[in-house]
Formats: C-alpha cells, sequence, structure tokens
C-alpha cells in the first residue's frame, strides 16, 4: 500500500516530523496486523496490547511533555496528528488507542502538579498505565455546562457522586480525568477536575455501550467515591477551562485521524480502479469515476491543510487555536466521510462487504464527526470566532 507522503515537504513540519512519520508508518506496516488480528473477539485485550506496544516502541512518549520522558516542552501538536493519522490510515482501533492516552491524561499535562505528573504521566509514556478523559453525561454532552456530577470536600478527601457516560476506555482505564461541579452556581463556573483511580471506593463502570465501530465505551458511576484531594488538578473551580484547553490541543487530532481515514479510502480506490475490468477496460480510465477520484483528492489535501495549519499555528503562533482547531475538526471528518461514501460507491458491492477495508471505513469514521464536539458545535464556534475578530 503506497500511500501520498509529499505533504510532508509543507512548510509546516521539520526532520524530525517527517522522520517520525516514516518510523510510524514502518513500525504499523509490521506490527499492527498482528496486534489487532483479534480486535472484534477481544476489545479489551487488544487495546491494552496495541498500548503496550505503542509504549515498548517509544510512540506514546508523544502523548506527554519532556518532564515525564516526552519528547518536547509541550505536548507537540504536529507530533500528536502525524502520529493519529498515520495509525488511523492503518487501523482506527490503534489511533483511538493512542489518542486516549494524550486525551485522557492531557489535563495533568497541562495543568497538573509535579507530584501528579511524575505519578502518572510517565506510566503513560511508557504503555504502563491506560488513561481516560470523563467529561461527558448522560444531559451535558455537547452542553458541558449543564453537567451534574458533583464533588464536595470532606477534610482530606473530595466525594464524587453522578454518572459520567460515552466515556472511552472505561473498564480498561487505570485512571480517570473526571470533571465535577464544586460549586452549585451553575454554567461553567464551578466545575473541577480531579483524578480517580479505577480502584477508588465508590468508582464503577455500570454500563458497557457497543459502538458500530467498536472500542472500549462505557457509563461510570460515582456513588460516594472518595478521592484524595492531593488528586484535583489545578485550581478548584477552573474545570471548564482546563477541559477546554484540553481539547483545544486534541481537536486538531481528531481531524487528523479523520484525514488519515480518508487517505485510505483514495488508497483503496486507487489500488481498486486501476485492477477493475469493465466495459472492456480498467474502471480507472472510465471519466466519470476520475472526476470523483479527483473530488476525494482535493477534499483530502483541503483537510490536510487545515489539520496541519492549526497544528503548526498551535505550535508555534499562538496559545489557542479554537477556530483553526473547529475548521480543521469540521472539514476534515465530513469531507472524511465523503470521500469514504464514494470509495464505497466506486468499490460497488465489495463496498459493502465485511473484510475489505472500505467498508470498515465507512463504520470508523462516523463517530468522529460527534465526538469531542459534533460537526454542528464546531460550525457555531467557528462563527462566533469569526464574528469576534471582525469587531
Amino acid at each position: 500500500m503506497m500511500s501520498d507522503k509529499s505533504f510532508l515537504q509543507w512548510p509546516f513540519f521539520e526532520d524530525e516530523h517527517r522522520e517520525l512519520t516514516v518510523r510510524l508508518d514502518d513500525w504499523a506496516s509490521r506490527h499492527l496486523p498482528r496486534l489487532t488480528a483479534d480486535e472484534h473477539h477481544d476489545l479489551d485485550g487488544t487495546c491494552k496490547a496495541i498500548v503496550r506496544a505503542l509504549g515498548d516502541a517509544g510512540f506514546t512518549t508523544y502523548a506527554v511533555p519532556a518532564s515525564a520522558g516526552g519528547h518536547h516542552e509541550r505536548l507537540d501538536v504536529r507530533s500528536l496528528c502525524l502520529i493519529r493519522e498515520t495509525l488511523a490510515r492503518h487501523n482506527a482501533l490503534a489511533d483511538f488507542a493512542f489518542a486516549m492516552q494524550g486525551l485522557g491524561s492531557g489535563p495533568i499535562s497541562l495543568f497538573g502538579s509535579a507530584a501528579q505528573q511524575a505519578a502518572y504521566l510517565d506510566a503513560v509514556a511508557t504503555g504502563d498505565k491506560i488513561a481516560a478523559f470523563s467529561l461527558s453525561e448522560p444531559e451535558a454532552g455537547s452542553d458541558v455546562a449543564a453537567m451534574s456530577c458533583s464533588a464536595r470536600r470532606e477534610g482530606d478527601e473530595w466525594i464524587l457522586n453522578g454518572t459520567k457516560t460515552w466515556i472511552s476506555n472505561a473498564g480498561i482505564a487505570d485512571f480517570y480525568t473526571v470533571f465535577a461541579r464544586t460549586d452549585d452556581s451553575g454554567g461553567a463556573k464551578g466545575i473541577s477536575c480531579f483524578i480517580v483511580e479505577a480502584d477508588s471506593p465508590g468508582f464503577e463502570v455500570t454500563e458497557r455501550i457497543d459502538l458500530i465501530a467498536p472500542h472500549p465505551l462505557g457509563t461510570l458511576t460515582f456513588t460516594d467515591c472518595r478521592v484524595p484531594k492531593e488528586h484535583l488538578v489545578g485550581q478548584e473551580g477552573k474545570g471548564f477551562g482546563i477541559a477546554m484547553a484540553t481539547l483545544d490541543v486534541f481537536r486538531s487530532t481528531v481531524a487528523a485521524a479523520a484525514l488519515g481515514m480518508a487517505r485510505r479510502a483514495l488508497d483503496e480506490t486507487l489500488d481498486y480502479t486501476v485492477e477493475r475490468n469493465i466495459f472492456g477496460g480498467k474502471l480507472g480510465d472510465l471519466q466519470l469515476v476520475q472526476a470523483k477520484i479527483g473530488e476525494m483528492a482535493l477534499g483530502v489535501d483541503s483537510s490536510a491543510l487545515l489539520v496541519y495549519r492549526a497544528a503548526w499555528t498551535k505550535d508555534c503562533a499562538a496559545e489557542r487555536v479554537t477556530r483553526e482547531a473547529a475548521m480543521a475538526k469540521y472539514h476534515a471528518t465530513e469531507t472524511a466521510q465523503q470521500v469514504i461514501d464514494a470509495a464505497v460507491q466506486l468499490h460497488g458491492g465489495k463496498g459493502v462487504t465485511k473484510g475489505y477495508i472500505v467498508e470498515a471505513l465507512y463504520r470508523d469514521i462516523r463517530a468522529l464527526r460527534i465526538y469531542e464536539g459534533a460537526s454542528e458545535v464546531q460550525t457555531t464556534i467557528i462563527a462566533k470566532q469569526t464574528i469576534a475578530n471582525h469587531a
């Protein structure tokens, strides 16, 4: 499988980014087929094995800052995006496993104390601990400020009560970064962030949720769950800002994952259309097919430009990239859905047959248009930022 790598010569990247991409692509080609061979029968075991293998190979070190064994003083978004694009092009579950290490530990990387970083990030970097990000609730998904999960201080502990749902790595994570309301004032104010270990008294995974593209997902219940006061991340009442800052880093990486899936769909289509015999020639000789391939290639490149603009801007030019990340996330996920749908169509019956890559991609891509901010939320963010910049 040959994939276009010419984008690596764009000025967004340094030589270290190019070397990382080539090294990871080679590693993924050699190891992921074996690691993911049983993903449909042992989902949890496969995810754990992938995290461990990524850790052994040194790739999860990119999910933490240099203070915890990472490669950069702060998280390098270009590296995160290149890793997610490359892994997603090979296998969606591998991308998920890497992404959750970064997102789940992100609040600690960005706002955690030195003691918290030492206790958790070193193990995240090596793959010894699996992380989870716990923000969404049954009645607080896109509307984060509507959360009702609560935490109250009692002596040297915080006591958490409530429910979180749609939580990735539920049931396999060693620790969760959990957002809960510590002040009844309502809205975005009064939310705090906590580290909750999987064996904490009063913590339970009460449901596992099956998706069209399976990965570990579930519902968490906190019943007088006691957490040491030292597990408060950052300042009390600043949790909403912590969550938004974390998503500001990782939202572009969701776009990168979608880009990787779109690129794989285009690769599969190119391979298929040059081999498929039809009407005395090849499928790829038909002008209608060529027109569709042209549209697919345009979609891939335009997504890549937005993804790596956002990543470069975050790394090199601006502290926050809310608008750029929203644009990248919206365009790349929506476009990937269109590119993959075109790939399925051009594959005909094989496109909807299990065992074919494009059929799996069709299921894998759908959730990316929803999680870490649905497409409708992204357009609202883009509009608000654009209006504010014009004022």
